[in-house]
């Protein structure tokens, strides 16, 4: 029995030995005994909450620079006006020029839309000047010559070939155009003559091949104006000194 003691004795005391010698290894691992131990089992949980939040951080970063969301953000927004816009303004705009060209297109000079003066002229002698007026709203043309009718004539006196301009008279609203006529020979080689107390005017077309509109009815002297065979007309002009000239 003593012996059984004994044995039990000595390895109760070997265990004992065991376990301090697990407790003076581990205080001098950490320097803090039991409490190192507690701080270990703590820092464990921290460096592994911690280790997962930079990674978060890091792909939150990433992807507000490189991430599909911000870029369709912009471009649906600039998409959308840039389809809304042109669409809105396209028909706005391909109405005015033609309202704008329509109005500003010039038409042909006749009766209607003009005035036209007869007035005889002292120099040169036996000369009559005609000027017309645009009394219209949009610029018109005064194509080729006038075709005067004195008293009962029906045929149309010839032009002067020399007076053509280089360019057909515009006239804007408010301008006038000038024709010098010849009414007789003045040195009085004329045959047929006679007075006339009446003028009709007419107004050539583009194509010349006769008179379009209205024709113009300009007053004359009261004893009227002596004509005979040797009358001719000027083309029309833009200024009174180039009428004056023939």
């Amino acid at each position: 029995m003593s012996k059984l003691r004994a044995s039990r004795t000595r390895l109760v005391g070997a265990a004992t030995t065991v376990v301090l010698a697990a407790l003076s290894l581990t205080a001098c691992g950490n320097g803090t005994g039991v409490h190192g131990e507690g701080v270990a089992a703590v820092t464990t949980p921290t460096a592994k909450s911690s280790s997962p939040a930079p990674s978060p951080s890091a792909s939150a970063a990433d992807s507000g620079s490189d991430s599909a969301t911000p870029k369709t953000g912009p471009a649906t927004r600039t998409s959308a006006p840039a389809v809304t816009t042109p669409a809105a303004k396209s028909p706005g705009t391909a109405k005015a020029p033609a309202r704008t060209t329509s109005s500003d297109k010039p038409v042909t000079c006749e009766g209607s839309d003009t005035r036209t003066v007869a007035a005889p002229l002292t120099r040169p002698v036996n000369h009559m000047l005609l000027t017309v007026t645009n009394t219209g709203s949009k610029p018109c043309f005064l194509y080729y010559y006038p075709a005067v009718n004195f008293g009962q004539e029906q045929s149309v006196p010839p032009v002067i070939e020399d007076s053509q301009p280089q360019a057909v008279v515009t006239l804007d609203p408010g301008e006038s155009g000038y024709a010098s006529v010849s009414l007789s020979a003045t040195d009085g080689s004329g045959k047929g003559g006679y007075t006339s107390k009446s003028l009709a005017v007419y107004f050539f077309g583009r194509s010349g091949s006769g008179s379009v509109g209205a024709g113009a009815h300009p007053a004359l002297p009261a004893k009227g104006v002596h004509v005979d065979d040797s009358l001719e007309v000027t083309y029309w002009q833009q200024t009174l000194d180039a009428a004056l000239n023939w």
